[in-house]
């Protein structure tokens, strides 16, 4: 197995669990990663990360790539799909897919959203986030940099999931999905097991005067906690930390926040990454997470 040779590089974890490297064989005889997180491999829920090993992508998108919309053949991307769904247990048709924007807009989605952006058409745009209690149901959000998160709440058996980009992150997309969820489910925030992807590292996410303003308006008094001033107008910035004390802020017990060991800049033979591809061509990796069936599908 090609994930065998790779070893991971991992961060040192702020804080929660380190993220778990498992490995599907599929009938076919191929096998395909994903990393998982220890506080959601659980009764009643589904979920992972993919890598960008297992599939049947080619060039720059070898080989598991899950978007459509850069250039890779349909074909490939299907089956890279096909492969995913059985490693997580389910089908293609089953999966619900963002429209990403960088924004902060989070829908509600059921049975009648099964399969859009996959195998059917999808009817929105602007959309970063994804709230269900539809059991069979894979919600999913995609990243080369960015950082997936992934929510859970095992009392009203909800979950969510969403892209945070920097202007995601300014805008608190995180919290958006976690007042979806109260709305909808009427989730207790308390309750809440959420778990922050593989993404970009403070070390490789350098940012401009611009950006890093941006988080000074939106953070104040977390300065030293998600910025570090390298001068000249370079600053390393933590999205990991920001991600964090949005959840926080929205009532989610910080014992409940799991973030990622492993960065996606760090590992680009593991995962894709758009700054360790200097901004070229690459595919992205994603998060999912499915509430299990009891007894039967959604159809």
């Amino acid at each position: 197995m090609e994930a065998d040779r790779i070893k991971i590089r991992r961060k040192e974890a702020g804080a929660g669990e380190h993220l778990v490297l498992s490995v599907h064989q599929n009938p076919d005889g191929s096998e395909l990663p994903l990393l998982t997180f220890p506080a959601l491999t659980a009764p009643g829920v589904v979920h992972g990360f993919s890598t960008r090993l297992g599939g049947v992508s080619e060039g720059p998108f070898s080989s598991l790539n899950l978007t459509f919309s850069r250039g890779d053949e349909r074909e490939k991307v299907l089956e890279n799909y096909r492969r995913l769904a059985e490693a997580l247990g389910t089908l293609p048709e089953r999966f619900v897919l963002t429209r990403q924007v960088h924004g902060t807009n989070v829908l509600h989605v059921t049975k009648a959203d099964a399969g859009k952006g996959v195998t059917r058409e999808r009817d929105w745009d602007g959309l970063d986030g994804l709230v269900t209690d539809t059991p069979g149901l894979v919600l999913s959000v995609f990243s080369a940099d960015c950082v997936p998160i992934l929510f859970w709440d095992p009392v009203r058996r909800a979950i969510g999931a969403c892209h945070s980009g920097w202007r995601g992150t300014v805008g608190r997309i995180g919290a958006r999905v976690v007042e979806t969820m109260q709305e909808e489910f009427h989730t207790d925030p308390k309750n809440l097991i959420c778990c922050i992807g593989p993404s970009i590292c403070r070390d490789c996410y350098e940012i401009g005067d611009d950006v890093a303003e941006r988080f000074l308006e939106a953070f104040p008094g977390e300065e030293t906690r998600i910025l570090e001033n390298k001068h000249n107008g370079h600053w390393q910035l933590d999205l990991w930390a920001a991600c964090r004390i949005v959840l926080t802020e929205a009532g989610v017990p910080d014992a409940q926040i799991h973030t990622t060991d492993v960065c996606t800049c760090c590992n680009p033979e593991l995962l894709f990454s758009h700054r360790a591809a200097l901004g070229g061509t690459h595919g992205n990796i994603g998060g999912f997470i499915m509430l299990q069936e009891k007894e039967s599908g959604i159809g």
